[in-house]
């Protein structure tokens, strides 16, 4: 098999793709580490729980819409769990299955943190974009994600795990 080495244009391209979602990472950790104590992973767990139907998800489900390892969300629930802004319920359908759900005081430190995370995602992301590159930016990043999913396109945006919530409750 022959391989098809990237042309200079795609080399930079990828480049600049790599530097730009490490350095953007980079900065959300370190305003959410200051402002909260927490990564940005910790940070996504709860934004994703306060959006669920009663601020809860199946373990599964959430380890699939962060695009992480259950062991490694196992770990990160236990350290939210820890600092009592999340618990774990055993999901009464299916008695092998473990459902997060964010608490009180879980909620109340997403509230307290948001704004300044919405303000670092601005001033890094959005407000270096015109409105029309903003459109774009959306447009490639759903196709990236749509082939990486194994589908053909044919589904529209609604369709992505970041548009959608599961539509398996335990309760």
């Amino acid at each position: 098999m022959t391989t098809r080495w990237l042309t200079a244009e795609e080399q930079r391209a990828w480049r600049a793709y790599v530097a730009a979602s490490l350095l953007l990472e980079d900065t959300l950790d370190r305003q959410l580490q200051q402002e909260a104590g927490m990564p940005h992973l910790y940070y996504s767990i709860l934004a994703n729980l306060s959006e669920a139907p009663g601020r809860s998800l199946r373990m599964t489900d959430l380890a699939e819409s962060l695009k992480i390892t259950r062991s490694r969300l196992t770990y990160a629930v236990a350290r939210l769990e820890k600092d009592g802004l999340v618990r774990r319920e055993e999901c009464r359908r299916d008695k092998r299955g473990s459902v997060a759900v964010l608490t009180d005081g879980g909620m109340s430190v997403l509230e307290r943190t948001a704004p300044g995370h919405v303000e670092t995602v601005r001033a890094s992301l959005f407000d270096r974009l015109t409105p029309e590159q903003v459109g774009q930016l959306e447009e490639i990043c759903t196709r990236i994600a749509q082939g990486l999913q194994g589908d053909d396109g044919a589904s529209g945006p609604e369709d992505l795990p970041w548009r959608r919530r599961s539509s398996r409750p335990c309760s």
